[in-house]
């Protein structure tokens, strides 16, 4: 084995994943747990996680659910609502509760109904979250249905982001799971105040992936992927080592029944096989020596945490991603690329 075949890098964080709760949690957390020493936890349960202290019960569940031995830190968000307290927010940012605040526009996708409804009502709260560097991490799509499905992110930087950005120029954002290649050169154009996660499932997958033989409910996600242009400027920026782009997986696991069903819900379960296809893709854009920066460097620097101090070990092998994860009371989460092959391998 040469040293092509070896990659060694700081234990990588992922900065956006959908850990749900109860069974489920039980079930898909040990996966994200194995490959990175924190992540960003969405606040989008049945029950939004809006409130210091939700969060911190919420916190307390995941960290009872870690396996034993697990060295795992999540670190919560709060869901806005248009009654959000600007004081309870920022009580739960200084006393370490909350790392980041989450806007999710009303239905704009999972268990956003008590989402925002008018980013003007947020006006408050954004100048608290300015003023204590609390960071905004947006789902950038608008949900007027008049705006075609594939449109509605490049129309949210235009109507929502850009003039969010001018109103508050010290306001720190991550502009989530971006899709397009509208996103990226937006992104470009701000400086370090804004980052951008990128998923794996959106440098690997089109929207004609989704109908490629019939339609894959299992590849449905939102935001929906888009066009091959898009995906290949996805991949640029994320092997390209500029700082503002960082892994963030978006891991959303919903049951078997739950996806293939007459009106299937939007989310991608990776979290599996996430840091090997990260690899898997470094790798065809033979940019391995840039994953470092991408998955363990560029997201601590933004949130102004330290690296962590571990590493991981990736190994070329090949091995077969399993078909189904089950969930105790019955049922199972199918993973990303189930059944396929992978290239490399992850060893602690």
């Amino acid at each position: 084995m040469n040293e092509t075949d070896t990659l060694t890098i700081r234990r990588p964080d992922d900065w956006h994943v959908h850990l749900r709760d109860g069974e489920m949690l039980k079930a898909v957390l040990p996966y994200t747990a194995k490959q990175f020493g924190r992540a960003i936890v969405m606040p989008n349960l049945a029950e939004p996680v809006a409130t210091a202290a939700q969060a911190s019960q919420y916190r307390d569940r995941i960290n009872a659910a870690l396996p034993d031995g697990a060295q795992f830190v999540p670190l919560m968000t709060a869901y806005l609502t248009d009654d959000t307290d600007p004081d309870d927010l920022a009580a739960g940012f200084e006393q370490g509760v909350f790392s980041a605040a989450k806007l999710y526009p009303a239905g704009a996708t999972t268990n956003s109904a008590s989402g925002v409804t008018n980013i003007a009502k947020l006006d408050g709260v954004l100048a608290r979250m300015e003023e204590i560097g609390m960071p905004l991490l947006v789902h950038g799509e608008v949900t007027d249905p008049e705006i075609d499905i594939f449109d509605r992110e490049h129309v949210f930087i235009h109507q929502v982001l850009e003039p969010t950005l001018n109103r508050f120029q010290g306001l720190k954002v991550v502009f989530e799971h971006i899709t397009t290649s509208a996103a990226v050169d937006f992104v470009r154009t701000q400086g370090p105040r804004v980052g951008a996660t990128i998923t794996v499932h959106h440098l690997m997958i089109n929207r004609t992936d989704i109908f490629r033989g019939g339609i894959r409910p299992h590849l449905y996600c939102l935001p929906v992927a888009k066009r091959e242009q898009h995906r290949l400027a996805l991949r640029e920026a994320a092997t390209s080592g500029e700082g503002q782009f960082f892994l963030g997986t978006d891991t959303a696991p919903h049951a078997v029944s739950a996806k293939e069903a007459a009106c299937g819900c939007a989310g991608i379960f990776t979290a599996p096989t996430a840091l090997e296809l990260y690899a898997q893709v470094f790798d065809e854009e033979q940019a391995l020596d840039r994953l470092e920066a991408f998955a363990s460097l560029n997201g601590p620097a933004f949130y102004g945490l330290a690296p962590n101090a571990q590493t991981v070990t990736l190994t070329r092998e090949p091995w077969t991603t399993p078909d189904a994860v089950p969930v105790a009371g019955g049922g199972s989460v199918k993973p990303f690329w189930a059944g396929e092959t992978i290239d490399w391998r992850l060893s602690i």
